[in-house]
């Protein structure tokens, strides 16, 4: 691997192409994505060091990429958006970004900011060379799940079909527009149409049950996760296409 292997998430061509070239006179070994759905599969084929993110991606939040970034790789982030808030910045460094920059960014700063970063994990990893596998390598197959609203399915990471009814159709989607974080009970019965009550509950614990026993062609089951007394969230990368 390069000791300067970075990735960039941008769906702006232009603007993420000005980068790339940037970096690359700069010495970097740079590659390019429009969508989580290409990073993860380029992060199941290579391992990188460092990436830039974009918080609004066409499919899935930036935000939610770092997260998963930084609790299943070594990988460094650099958070480049057009978001300027306090707040936006504040979610940024809690999801794990080292670094938030806003847009237009000057070049030179982005320069300074991922040398003196991956300055910082060269020194952190010096005479580590003879571990075992570090827990980014353990991680390198992982693939994202893939729910489709044109054929109204559920793709394993592997490719395989699951075929939804319509509120488990509307279930999924649910959870993975907060992918890994609990949707709680009240929102899942609105989002399906079913009333707060005991009955309604009923049915919507009935709907998991039947999603959790789906096998039809894998036997990888639907992570859907149980958060007792509070709701449910889907436990695994997920995007929406």
């Amino acid at each position: 691997m390069s000791e300067k292997q970075i990735i960039i998430v941008e769906d702006d061509r232009d603007f993420r192409e000005s980068i790339m070239e940037y970096l690359v006179l700069a010495g970097f070994d740079v590659t390019g994505v429009t969508s989580a759905l290409e990073f993860y599969q380029k992060i199941a084929q290579d391992r990188f060091l460092l990436v830039i993110l974009d918080i609004a991606l066409p499919d899935q939040d930036g935000l939610v990429l770092a997260e998963y970034v930084r609790k299943n790789t070594d990988m460094r982030i650099i958070m480049l958006t057009a978001q300027s808030s306090q707040k936006s910045k504040i979610v940024a460094y809690e999801s794990g970004a080292d670094l938030y920059l806003t847009k237009p960014v000057d070049f030179p700063e982005l320069l300074a900011s991922i040398t003196s970063i991956l300055g910082r994990l060269s020194n952190s990893h010096s005479g580590e060379q003879g571990e075992e596998r570090t827990e980014y390598e353990s991680n390198q197959e992982v693939k994202p799940w893939e729910l489709s609203r044109k054929e109204w399915a559920l793709f394993t990471p592997d490719g395989d079909k699951i075929i939804l009814t319509a509120k488990e159709f509307d279930f999924i989607e649910k959870l993975a527009s907060c992918p890994l974080r609990v949707v709680d009970r009240e929102e899942l019965l609105k989002a399906l149409d079913y009333e707060n009550t005991a009955s309604g509950n009923r049915s919507l614990d009935a709907l998991v049950h039947r999603m959790r026993r789906k096998k039809e062609i894998s036997e990888l089951y639907i992570p859907i996760k149980t958060s007792h007394g509070s709701g449910y969230s889907f436990s695994a990368p997920i995007i929406i296409a």
